[in-house]
């Protein structure tokens, strides 16, 4: 299964692993697991610290765990973990086999520190940039805790247990056998949820920090590059995030960002965040803003407030908290979401093999969701508002080539209708005749534009437009003073990251000038 390219670099990874370990493989007489167990063999091979068993006895087949000597280490994989998962595959494989983690002590520490019997099972797809994020701190937390336990499942490959748990999002989460999360996860995040005063040691500690020269709100390609810029003036710089990397984090393929023909998101996010670290920027996760104070205009500091309870003060900000998916704000929407109704077309469109689904939006985005999932659904029906699509020519032609996709256009959705458990279908009306139809299916994927993030200025002296989009002048700065902005949250049209990144840059330096000047 491995091509020689890859063999040779997984032979170089595995020559950092510095105590033997075993793979633990349970197989029945299907193609899988001779695919899977032939992969096993391929990657045993290129170590002469792995031992491979295939006498394995766990419920799921196939599936393998890896484990020290004598010592069971909780890390599972049921289903073959290529894909987005192979990065998880190699990760598990050094750090059992005592290769450190990326990961500061601090943390480890954390983990180590939990009490109880954890299970945790994640169900993801091979084509979810999402999903490793989960798979990989649970796994962490499985090798540094043997208190916790991690299956890792391919959910394509057990249609049962996703039939049976309902599940239509990815990745998902459980929890000693009971539903714990849905959706893209860091370590901290995951930590936050199991480890309940973690959260409140940490904003004591954030309240007790210093008040900072210039402080960035968001984590994604504005705030990034704002940071970078800010601290290579040598002033005292934090970024407080939500979680870092924000909607670029979600993006499956970015094409043509200069100099970088095609990446992945969650590549850029880790290359941001690497790029981050070369400076001393004071990076603060799991921070989502909630209020905003102005300085006194006389003088004196801005405060900024956060979910956590944390609060943070600084001469300047640069507020690039970007936007987020629209939602079509219709009955049954929220009761539905991660029932049917979802965001993300690469992340969950496996768990729609063989369905009927819709597509809402006409736009590049939309058009490439129905062109993506054409290849996996039985049907898609593309639904747009308007009277033609706004999609690339390209695009859209590719799309009306397809022969299991129906396009709709002139149609308002007025509501997601279900069973009570998932989706069944999608009421519209006919624009041109104002007839009332539905449409009968098993999903939704929403892709009808960005919100900006800004419902936490509501009532602040920050001037928005009806929009929420934050107003800025040439510098970057908003109508308050000492605050600037950038990025998608923003006025400044053509919603793109290498614009993004650009505009982070320029808050930054009007920050800095703003300070030198006053």
């Amino acid at each position: 299964m491995l091509d020689a390219n890859l063999k040779s670099q997984l032979k170089t990874y595995l020559e950092k692993v510095t105590q033997p370990f075993e793979i633990v493989a349970s197989l029945d007489d299907g193609a899988k697991s001779q695919e899977l167990f032939g992969l096993l063999e391929e990657i045993s091979s290129l170590s002469d610290k792995i031992t491979l068993h295939s006498d394995g006895q766990a419920s799921r087949k196939p599936s393998f765990a890896i484990n020290r000597p004598g010592e069971d280490t909780g890390v599972v994989f049921a289903g073959i973990p290529m894909g987005h998962e192979f990065t998880s595959l190699v990760l598990a494989l050094l750090q059992v086999g005592g290769h450190p983690p990326k990961t500061s002590e601090e943390v480890l520490d954390q983990i180590r520190a939990l009490d109880g019997e954890m299970l945790f099972e994640t169900y993801y797809s091979l084509s979810c940039q999402n999903c490793p994020d989960v798979v990989q701190a649970l796994n962490l937390m499985a090798i540094f805790n043997p208190k916790v336990r991690h299956v890792a499942i391919d959910g394509a490959l057990f249609q049962d247990e996703v039939e049976a748990r309902e599940i239509m999002s990815v990745p998902s989460i459980y929890l000693n056998g009971k539903p714990f999360d849905q959706g893209r996860m860091t370590l901290e995040q995951i930590l936050g949820k199991v480890d309940t005063g973690a959260a409140e040691r940490e904003a004591k500690k954030l309240s007790e920090k210093a008040a900072f020269d210039t402080l960035v709100i968001g984590g994604g390609p504005a705030g990034a590059a704002a940071a970078i810029y800010s601290a290579r003036k040598g002033i005292n710089t934090g970024l407080a995030a939500g979680r870092f990397g924000g909607q670029v984090a979600d993006t499956m393929g970015i094409e043509n960002f200069i100099s970088v023909s095609h990446t992945e998101g969650p590549k850029m996010v880790s290359a941001l965040e690497e790029h981050v670290k070369e400076y001393e920027v004071d990076v603060m996760n799991l921070q989502t803003a909630t209020v905003f104070k102005a300085a006194d205009p006389d003088g004196g500091l801005h405060e900024i407030a956060f979910e956590s309870g944390a609060t943070l003060k600084s001469k300047t900000l640069v507020l690039a908290t970007g936007a987020r998916w629209r939602e079509m704000n219709v009955p049954g929407e929220q009761a539905y979401r991660n029932k049917g109704v979802a965001y993300c077309p690469h992340c969950d469109g496996p768990l729609y093999k063989g369905k009927r689904v819709a597509v809402i939006g006409g736009g590049n985005s939309g058009v490439e969701a129905a062109i993506d999932l054409a290849g996996i659904v039985s049907h898609v029906t593309l639904v747009e508002f308007m009277g033609e699509m706004r999609a690339d020519a390209v695009l859209q032609k590719k799309l009306k080539s397809l022969p299991n996709v129906d396009i709709i256009l002139n149609a308002q959705s007025t509501e997601v209708t279900g069973d009570g458990s998932r989706v069944n279908g999608l009421n519209y009306i006919d624009r041109t005749s104002d007839e009332h139809k539905a449409i009968a299916l098993e999903g939704i994927f929403v892709q009808i534009g960005l919100v900006p993030n800004t419902e936490w200025l509501k009532g602040s002296p920050i001037e928005m437009t009806p929009r929420g989009e934050i107003i800025v002048d040439a510098h970057g700065m908003t109508s308050v003073p000492g605050v600037f902005a950038a990025g998608d949250v923003t006025t400044v049209p053509y919603k793109q990251i290498v614009i993004a990144m650009g505009e982070g840059a320029k808050a930054s330096l009007g920050a800095f000038d703003y300070l030198i000047r006053n």
